[in-house]
């Protein structure tokens, strides 16, 4: 397939395009820096400028697929104004813009899988959560929202759209697996506020499988929960972090604390979400990293 990338220089985006060309896929990948690495004859950098109307946006007319995973990192910087704006921009104006060449195409792709994320269903305490349950109201909620209600503009051009909901993603080398270990190499590691929040995640390999599996399987489409099987607390999380590393984990933060520092960032931290695959285990994937402490080895060293 010829397939076009947003998002390939980031952690989730390497993975994918490295199994991608393994694969034999022609990719051409979207940038607004510098290219990774080289062209070669299966792998093409465009500048991306969302909003404009250059070479990139003629490169989706006769792609096979787009798979859009542009963003600006939801926890590098306290949301201020200007960030929230920045983070908003970075995922529903990029959108919007890639829907819009896509109609613009003479041969349209077929397929539009588009990132989200678990925030999308906001604070909900014990409840497990599947694909069919609404949107919280809460910034990230609402930012999900209205990011994967762009992306479903596609399916009035006549494109499959899946809306990958992704939890935390786990992975050597980047992430949010390298911050949440670092107090944990200084022997200060611990739960975040109650550590009765729950937390959803899912191994870098099994998101990029499941990516995989939903560029071939032409019945997958709307939600799909990228999040592996079995969520668990923020307590256990850490315990379990802590026994990989070898060390303790004693220094619980308070959640006025995090609220001090963070803002209103804080709340991302200290409430979550029990959210369940059905979609993928519907669909028949089978998750190599079911459980949690077998995918933090994987991650091994930390």
């Amino acid at each position: 397939m010829r397939l076009v990338i947003t998002g390939a220089t980031g952690f989730i985006g390497r993975a994918l395009c490295d199994k991608l060309l393994e694969q034999g896929h022609a990719l051409i990948l979207f940038t607004r820096g510098s290219p990774r690495d080289a062209n070669t004859g299966t792998k093409r950098w465009l500048h991306w400028t969302p909003g404009t109307v250059r070479e990139w946006d003629v490169a989706l007319d006769g792609a096979d697929g787009v798979i859009n995973l542009a963003g600006e990192p939801i926890a590098e910087r306290k949301w201020t104004q200007t960030q929230r704006r920045r983070i908003e921009k970075s995922r529903i104006d990029a959108t919007h813009s890639l829907v819009q060449a896509c109609a613009k195409a003479k041969q349209r792709p077929q397929f539009l899988i588009n990132a989200s994320a678990v925030g999308y269903y906001g604070p909900h305490g014990d409840e497990m959560i599947t694909e069919e349950n609404a949107p919280g109201d809460d910034f990230l909620s609402v930012l999900c929202r209205d990011w994967e209600e762009e992306a479903k503009k596609a399916e009035e051009l006549g494109m499959r759209v899946v809306r990958l909901r992704i939890g935390i993603v786990l992975g050597h080398g980047g992430g949010a697996l390298g911050k949440m270990a670092q107090p944990f190499k200084y022997f200060v590691g611990g739960a975040l506020g109650s550590g009765q929040q729950w937390m959803s995640w899912i191994h870098l390999e099994d998101l990029v499988g499941l990516i995989l599996q939903t560029i071939d399987d032409s019945r997958t489409t709307g939600p799909v929960n990228a999040t592996a099987p079995n969520p668990v607390r923020n307590k256990e999380f850490c315990q379990t972090l802590g026994k990989v590393m070898h060390r303790p984990c004693w220094a619980s933060v308070p959640g006025f604390a995090l609220r001090m520092a963070l803002g209103d960032m804080a709340e991302m931290l200290l409430t979550g979400q029990r959210v369940i695959p059905a979609v993928a285990e519907k669909s028949g994937y089978r998750f190599r990293y079911p459980t949690l402490e077998p995918a933090l080895q994987a991650c091994a060293p930390l």
